[in-house]
């Protein structure tokens, strides 16, 4: 078995992304993400027990 030979999946699959990249409209995962993460805090922060004034800890 030779170094081509098992790196042929990943230059394979690394050829067909560039390809898909180019020719179709892929959604930009970082900023889906981001989004999601955001709305995750702003859900939190609204559903948030409020803190009891003797609670120092």
């Amino acid at each position: 078995m030779g170094i081509i030979s098992n790196s042929f999946p990943f230059i394979l699959g690394t050829i067909c992304g560039v390809y898909i990249a180019q020719n179709y409209n892929v959604p930009n995962l970082y900023k889906l993400s981001d989004h999601a993460v955001s709305m995750a805090k702003q859900i939190e922060q609204r559903y948030r027990k409020p803190k009891k004034p003797d609670d120092d800890f």
